[in-house]
């Protein structure tokens, strides 16, 4: 799900899956795993979740309440699932993913169910905002954090464009809370999951990378202190099928 980057040391490094890379050179490697999958991602999705990531997204737009009028970003939504979902309840939505392709695919979607009107669509970094300060109610991100290359900038990004009052929710992978049930989903990801984006994508690094990339994620503690040292207040977060996924909130106080 997006995946930016701004300009850093030369000999800043950061995690690409198990790989170190230079933190400048992150964003591209993102860019060109999403453009190889963009064509497939939703299909993969639901084979990849056995179409678990539905009920995971219903429950997380739930969470979300948006209210008629209310103004959101959501990040790394190129696809626009979460965005329809946000508008059908009567938000303002403008999908913001570093991907161009992911836009096109979202944008594609969207003219496809005749949204009017539909969200707006930016191609923008999660880390460097294109929004104003203190200019929207909400900011979503679904499976997405864990692919920018400063999550903890990104987190400061989200803080100050949020309105006072405003809040932010993030769905993302996370750790199994049912500690017997790890050695079937390293198995499932490592050994399954590549194979399924070769037969159905044509790429098993992606899927590779996607699943490395997973365990590189914070766990859910973690991830509620980085967004509480972002400026966050009230974070909470809660289990989705054990642990697997997890959505995250705070708000700007």
């Amino acid at each position: 799900m997006v995946r930016p980057a701004m300009s850093q040391a030369p000999d800043d490094t950061t995690h690409f899956g198990f790989r170190e890379v230079p933190a400048a050179a992150k964003a591209g490697l993102v860019r060109e795993v999403f453009d190889s999958v963009a064509g497939r991602y939703d299909l993969m999705n639901d084979l990849m979740s056995l179409g678990v990531h539905r009920l995971w997204k219903a429950a997380f737009v739930h969470e979300v309440a948006p209210r008629a009028g209310e103004r959101f970003v959501d990040l790394a939504g190129g696809t626009g699932d979460i965005a329809v979902a946000l508008l059908e309840r009567g938000a303002d939505v403008i999908v913001c993913d570093y991907n161009e392709q992911m836009v096109r695919q979202g944008r594609k979607r969207a003219a496809d169910r005749a949204l009017v009107p539909g969200p707006a669509w930016a191609v923008g970094d999660a880390m460097a905002l294109p929004f104003a300060s203190a200019s929207v109610d909400g900011i979503t991100i679904a499976f997405g954090l864990r692919n920018v290359t400063d999550p903890a900038k990104a987190l400061a990004e989200v803080r100050r464009v949020l309105k006072p009052g405003g809040r932010f929710n993030c769905l993302e992978f996370s750790r199994l809370a049912l500690p017997l049930l790890d050695r079937l989903y390293d198995t499932y990801s490592f050994e399954v999951l590549p194979r399924l984006g070769q037969w159905v994508a044509g790429d098993a690094e992606s899927y590779r990378y996607l699943a490395e990339s997973i365990r590189r994620f914070p766990p859910q503690e973690k991830l509620a202190d980085m967004m509480r040292a972002a400026g966050l207040s009230l974070v909470s977060y809660r289990n989705l099928s054990g642990g697997i996924a997890a959505i995250h909130r705070g708000w700007r106080t």
